[in-house]
This record gives structure tokens, C-alpha cells and sequence, in this order.
């Protein structure tokens, strides 16, 4: 009996243009949503009055996150709907050229309310991209090697955080803030190379010759609740929530900690009291903020690039022992994680801190990959883009509400370590609601 052949044997140059344009799709997706995280301190002490405390400060943040959030969950099933209708290349240069535009627009914001708006239209672009470049790949390639192809194309998002790191180190210390939004516009230069590479996939064209698209976009929206698929969908949309609310309450928030253990150096190092004010704190930080910014980075590009490992992961392993059972795993190690992470992070010295956020970032991140690979798995082709559009994106809308509340709480200054801890009891909730899903491994997609 001869050996298995690799995942990649026999897959054609075309499958490979795909994936390298599906990933550079998503890597710009996520430099327009992580940029604002990477510069944010800065934007607020310029649209935000100079007394504003740094609870109100988390708050208003909270706010600009709920709204990209809102936004990508609308775009996620409007453009979910509209590529399952005309087409995936034509919807996926339609939604680079609008999260380009608005991202490149936010560097011209004279206030935070106008950020809040452009940060719901730059979402609105990025939902819909997942939607389309997810369930494009999903048909592109055979069932052996979906599971590589889709970690490799969600993966493909750590360089993206890598871009909105470099911008956050390099561009708004040097240029200011605006700058590092004005990058946004480059995205647009790849919707020449979609319109001149790609063409649709051949299950979509064959469901559109049959006819099974229904009429009207409220009929496909529907259509995700029938009958043997309604299921399907709660299942998926389940699983994003917690992930998504995870993401943003539980793997951003670690990242944060770096930035916190570098605070308490700088107050040490001036002598300041374990008494003192939180306005003298938070003066000194600003005195220090060149000095605070390189920790803050060093810290995301730790969880970051943990998280990308976790992410290229999480392919092979849910192909070797099934969606189900790889995130189950995942789940369970990111509760792990998070809690020793979160509530010892004090105790450590650098190098040990610095495992943790690697391993933390792996483990609360990796499951995300998941998402590109199980969602397409789970709808007919008519459904496809939709349908994992649905599920990973409209969940933002839950996560939205939950960061309004999370705003709330640091605003009345509850401790951000214990809001992010009982945040990432949901990754307990994720281990059950997986198995009422199906097992897809090695299994053909749905026509």
C-alpha cells in the first residue's frame, strides 16, 4: 500500500493563486482592523480632551471596537449575500476598494465620533471579505486539502497584525497617527490583480445555471434557518461568538499586559507611591509614553505572533483528528492560558512572561482558523459565502454589545485582569457546542 501523498501534491498553479490572493485579501483586513489598536493611545490624546481619565479613555476605544464589530457583522452577510448571487471575484474587489477607501479617510477624523462612523464603514468592507475569500478557497481546493488551504489563508492574518505593529512602532511615533491610516489605501492596487487572475469558482457557476439561488436576499437569509441546516448554522454562529468575544475580552486585553508590567517599572524607577492618584499615574505614563510604546509593541507582536503558530496549526490537527475534537483542544488551552496568564503575569520575570504571552497567544487565537475551514463545510453552494459569512461576522454584533459593557466596567474602574478572567470561561462553553456540529473531515462540500 503506498504512502498518502502530501496535502499540497497535484494542487495547480490557478488553486495556488487563489489562496495568495484570498490571504493578501485578509491580511489587509486585518492591518485595517488592528492599526487602530496599534495607534490608539495616540489618536486619543489628540481627539480626546487632555483631562480625559484612562477609564473614559477605554471607553471611547470600546466604543471605535463595537462599531468595526457592528460593521462586520452587516457586511459579512450583505456581501455574503451578494457574492452567493453574482459572484465571489466580483464581490471581493467591490469590499477591498470600500475598507481601503475608509480606512485611508479615518487619517482626516477632527474627532472620535468620526472615527466611530469610518470604523463602521472600513468593517463593513472587511466582513465582507472574509465571506467571499473563506468560501472561495473552500471550492478552489480538494477535500484533503481544505483544511490546510483554510489555515493557511486565515493564518495569513498574523502578517497583517505584523504590518499593523511595524506601523504602530515605526509610522506613529515618527509621522503621527494619520499616517499610519493612510496606508490603508494601498489595498486597492490588489483588486486590479482580482479582476486580471481570478474566475469563479465552478460549483458556483454550476448552482447559478440550476437556479439555486433564492430570489431575493431576505429568502437567502432564510434559507440559513430551514431544515437540516438551521442547526448547522446556531452551531457556527456559536462558536464565532465565543471566539470573537474571546478575541476581543480576552486576547487583546493579554496583550495589554506587557504595556502594564512596563508601567510599574516606570513608576517604581520615579518612586511613586502604591498611594498615589490615578491622575499622577496616568501623567507620568504620558511623560513616558516614547519610552512605554516599545513594550507595548514588543507585547503584540508576542501574542501575535503565538497566535499565528496557533493558527497554521490548527489545519493539520483538524486534519488528522477532525474539527470537532481540534476545537475542543483549543479551547480548553485557551481557558488554561488565560487564566494563569491574566492573574500571574506580575509574578515573572521577562523571559518567562514572555513564553506565557507566546503560549497564551497560541492557545486563545488558533481556534480561529477553524472558522475559514468548518463554516464553508457546513453550507450548499448556494449558501457558502453566506453562510460563513453569517456565522463568523454577524456574530460581532453580540461581541459589540459585550464591549460596550467591558468599556462600561473599566470606566467605573473595575480591574481589567478580572473582567478578561471571567471573559474566558466562554472558551468552556465552545468545548459543548461543538459537538452538536457535524464532523466535515475528509467529507465533500455540500451542493
Amino acid at each position: 500500500m503506498s504512502p498518502p501523498s502530501a496535502w499540497y501534491s497535484g494542487i495547480t498553479r490557478y488553486q495556488w493563486l487563489v489562496l495568495a490572493i484570498a490571504s493578501l485579501g485578509w491580511i489587509f483586513d486585518v492591518f485595517e482592523g488592528q492599526v487602530l489598536l496599534s495607534s490608539e493611545k495616540q489618536m486619543l490624546a489628540d481627539l480626546l480632551p487632555a483631562d480625559t481619565s484612562e477609564g473614559t479613555r477605554d471607553y471611547y476605544k470600546y466604543l471605535a471596537l463595537a462599531a468595526f464589530l457592528a460593521g462586520g457583522a452587516l457586511g459579512g452577510v450583505v456581501f455574503g449575500a451578494v457574492a452567493d448571487r453574482i459572484g465571489r471575484a466580483r464581490t471581493m474587489i467591490v469590499t477591498i476598494l470600500m475598507y481601503s477607501l475608509f480606512t485611508c479617510l479615518t487619517a482626516f477624523a477632527k474627532s472620535w465620533w468620526q472615527v466611530v462612523v469610518l470604523r463602521f464603514l472600513v468593517a463593513l468592507g472587511v466582513g465582507g471579505e472574509w465571506a467571499v475569500a473563506s468560501a472561495m478557497v473552500a471550492e478552489v481546493f480538494p477535500p484533503r486539502a481544505r483544511a490546510w488551504s483554510g489555515a493557511i489563508f486565515h493564518g495569513s492574518s498574523t502578517f497583517g497584525a505584523y504590518l499593523a505593529i511595524a506601523a504602530g512602532q515605526f509610522v506613529v511615533p515618527r509621522f503621527g497617527w494619520q499616517w499610519a491610516f493612510l496606508v490603508g489605501a494601498a489595498p486597492a492596487l490588489l483588486t486590479l490583480w482580482i479582476r486580471w487572475g481570478l474566475r469563479e469558482p465552478e460549483q458556483w457557476l454550476q448552482a447559478r445555471s440550476q437556479s439555486k439561488q433564492p430570489a431575493f436576499a431576505a429568502g437567502q437569509l432564510l434559507a440559513l434557518f430551514e431544515p437540516g441546516i438551521a442547526g448547522r448554522t446556531l452551531v457556527g454562529f456559536s462558536l464565532a461568538v465565543i471566539g470573537l468575544a474571546t478575541y476581543w475580552g480576552v486576547h487583546v486585553n493579554g496583550k495589554e499586559m506587557a504595556l502594564r508590567r512596563a508601567r510599574v517599572l516606570v513608576e517604581q524607577r520615579a518612586g511613586l507611591s502604591a498611594a498615589a492618584p490615578q491622575t499622577e499615574r496616568e501623567a507620568l505614563w504620558q511623560a513616558h509614553a516614547a519610552e512605554l510604546k516599545r513594550p507595548e509593541m514588543w507585547g503584540m507582536l508576542l501574542a501575535v505572533t503565538g497566535g499565528g503558530f496557533g493558527l497554521f496549526s490548527f489545519g493539520p490537527i483538524c486534519e488528522r483528528w477532525g474539527r470537532r475534537p481540534a476545537f475542543t483542544l483549543f479551547h480548553i488551552g485557551g481557558l488554561v492560558m488565560a487564566v494563569l496568564l491574566l492573574q500571574t503575569y506580575q509574578r515573572w520575570n521577562d523571559a518567562v512572561f514572555g513564553v506565557l504571552l507566546f503560549v497564551f497567544g497560541f492557545w486563545t487565537l488558533g481556534m480561529h482558523a477553524g472558522y475559514a475551514i468548518y463554516f464553508p463545510e457546513l453550507y450548499p453552494t448556494r449558501l457558502r459565502s453566506l453562510g460563513a459569512g453569517f456565522c463568523f461576522n454577524f456574530a460581532r454584533i453580540t461581541t459589540a454589545v459585550m464591549l460596550v459593557v467591558n468599556g462600561k466596567l473599566r470606566e467605573a474602574n473595575v480591574p481589567l485582569e478580572t473582567a478578561a478572567s471571567l471573559l474566558s470561561l466562554l472558551f468552556l462553553a465552545g468545548v459543548v457546542i461543538v459537538w452538536f456540529g457535524p464532523e466535515t473531515k475528509g467529507t465533500a462540500l455540500p451542493t
